[in-house]
């Protein structure tokens, strides 16, 4: 500790690097009579994040997946990071977990090491190194993608950051999917956003996403009415983070699912016509 390394994984990776997510799994992973075993982990799978007039609204699917079998119903996938940014994880869901985790206690040792916090480009790139160190555990099978989100107190402004196996950080305009059913939902963004909408419209629009891709992607999970399991959502504007209550987020997908027995493709965007 007299040293004052900024750096948590630093600091673990010095002291006891044994401590650090899924060092342990090394030997596992590279074993031939475990390739069943880890094709078989339970996999997080589709998260959705939009910017919006004060900042960006990040939500989950509560689906987990082994294999073609439906691993747990209620999984959460979107966590908070610290006041003004959250991260949520598609990929092996106990090294995602992990790294959740660890990425919280890096921001909060950084924050008392040096009296500030990082910037949110400074906290997409740090994540991004932790994300480089699993490279090897990725490349046999525990691969783990995060999307990170955040309000930028400096531009005012909501942004998202998705990042490839091997760490490199991209930032993303308007809004992102990752997860299996990302394509899906991906597409469906394209049809519900719009530039500046409010909070509450981009949430509208996640929600519609995510019952879109699990419309068309086995492994995600839609709203549950009868079990009362609905997306995870997260909102973080310049008020800070805030998770929505299980009854605001039965709300909105209760609104899309009236809708869809009405119209089961969901809602058309309008077409303009060429003057």
């Amino acid at each position: 500790m007299a040293a004052r390394i900024p750096s948590f994984t630093q600091f673990l990776s010095s002291y006891d690097p044994g401590l650090l997510p899924a060092r342990d799994l090394g030997t596992l992973a590279g074993s031939d009579t475990a390739a069943d075993v880890l094709k078989n982990l339970p996999h997080a799978t589709t998260i959705v994040a939009a910017t919006c007039e004060r900042g960006v609204v990040m939500a989950g699917d509560r689906r987990a997946t082994m294999g073609n079998m439906i691993a747990k119903r209620d999984v959460e996938k979107v966590f908070r990071a610290d006041e003004y940014s959250a991260i949520a994880i598609a990929g092996v869901a106990s090294i995602g977990l992990e790294f959740i985790r660890l990425f919280g206690v890096e921001l909060e040792h950084y924050e008392k090491m040096e009296g500030r916090t990082l910037s949110l480009e400074g906290k997409a790139n740090r994540l991004g190194k932790m994300i480089r160190d699993n490279l090897m555990l990725a490349m046999q099978g525990l691969a783990m993608i995060p999307l990170f989100v955040g309000y930028d107190e400096d531009r005012g402004a909501g942004r998202i950051f998705s990042y490839d196996v091997a760490g490199g950080p991209s930032e993303e305009q308007r809004f992102h999917s990752i997860g299996s059913g990302s394509i899906f939902a991906k597409s469906a963004l394209k049809k519900f956003y719009t530039d500046d909408m409010s909070v509450n419209d981009a949430v509208l629009a996640c929600v519609q996403a995510l019952y879109d891709a699990a419309d068309d992607d086995s492994a995600t999970g839609g709203p549950d009415l009868t079990r009362r399991i609905f997306p995870v959502i997260a909102t973080i504007t310049d008020d800070g983070f805030h998770r929505l209550t299980d009854a605001e987020s039965a709300d909105y997908a209760q609104q899309v699912v009236d809708g869809r027995m009405r119209s089961p493709d969901g809602p058309s965007a309008p077409l303009l016509t060429a003057s």
